[in-house]
């Protein structure tokens, strides 16, 4: 989907970003994380020209964007912000279907498309509409950002720190939707965050910038079991590295035969999750069920045995 060959932003003899290559595949998601400076928005906004490239090149679909005019390209590519970006003076309805009507598409087509969007964040298009940003929660502000970023049908969706704005609840509730969308439309999306959690949660592929530098490029567990230089292992957290690496495993994967007493857990659950039920409940196995069906239990020896794999 996408090709970033040794791209460089500078800034009056500074480089914001530094020789960057990275390719990025169709169908994922890539979670873009640093500290603040380190270039990761710099980056993402070159790939639509928001900002132009001081060298190097991005190619989508093997098109360079510099061959396609910036306000054609951004048509075709979704763009969420942190704090969403609304037109306070537009109903949710006008501002999901801006670009849309920019592309020409008839009154009835974007009418099927808002309504189509708002089912799938959960907001049920009689009663969100016709509403104005100001009558709704930071939250439902957030998800008509993202659903008017994905209005036109983009292969590609750029958001940066799109959730940086939300409480930790809403938060998660907003990733888990993004998660579910993306999945079911197969979208190719590129996300910058500074929360590394969020890049662990999301991320197909996670790229670490630093100093204007991709440090690593890798899969979360890659990332987290194997970071490249100190940094990452600052980004990750020494301490809290078998944790994340937990979250990243289902309890499939060491489901064993045997019933234990207690609240069962899904399959797809993490291993994280069945930590914490063992430990919050004091219990040294979970039993887990697939489709509600009992299919064994995860043992809290088990669990310890993949931490120290990965410690």
């Amino acid at each position: 989907m996408i090709e970033i060959d040794e791209i460089t932003k500078t800034y009056d003899a500074v480089k914001a970003v530094d020789t960057v290559s990275m390719t990025v595949e169709t169908g994922t998601i890539t979670v873009i994380v640093g500290t603040s400076g380190s270039g990761k928005t710099t980056l993402l906004r070159m790939i639509n020209r928001l900002e132009e490239q001081t060298s190097g090149d991005v190619r989508i679909n093997g098109t360079s964007t510099l061959s396609v005019k910036p306000h054609i390209l951004r048509r075709r590519i979704g763009y969420a912000i942190q704090g969403h970006g609304l037109f306070p003076h537009h109903t949710v309805a006008r501002n999901i279907g801006a670009v849309p009507e920019l592309l020409n598409w008839s009154r009835e087509k974007i009418r099927a498309r808002v309504d189509e969007l708002l089912e799938l964040f959960s907001m049920e298009p009689a009663q969100f509409r016709d509403r104005y940003p100001a009558e709704l929660s930071g939250g439902q502000q957030q998800r008509v950002g993202v659903a008017r970023a994905l209005a036109s049908r983009p292969d590609l969706m750029l958001m940066d720190e799109p959730f940086g704005a939300l409480d930790p609840i809403i938060r998660t509730r907003a990733q888990e939707d993004l998660r579910r969308i993306q999945q079911r439309l197969g979208s190719t999306i590129m996300l910058v965050t500074h929360d590394m959690e969020e890049a662990i949660r999301l991320g197909d592929f996670v790229a670490v910038m630093d100093g204007g530098k991709l440090v690593q490029h890798g899969t979360p567990t890659e990332i987290i079991a194997r970071p490249a230089t100190e940094f990452v292992a600052d980004m990750v957290g020494d301490v809290e590295r078998p944790l994340r690496l937990l979250s990243l495993i289902p309890v499939s994967d060491v489901v064993e035969s045997g019933s234990a007493e207690g609240a069962a857990l899904d399959a797809g659950a993490s291993l994280r999750d069945a930590l914490s039920a063992c430990l919050w409940t004091g219990r040294t196995a979970v039993p887990v069920t697939r489709d509600g069906k009992p299919v064994g239990q995860v043992t809290l020896a088990a669990i310890r045995a993949r931490a120290e794999a990965h410690a």
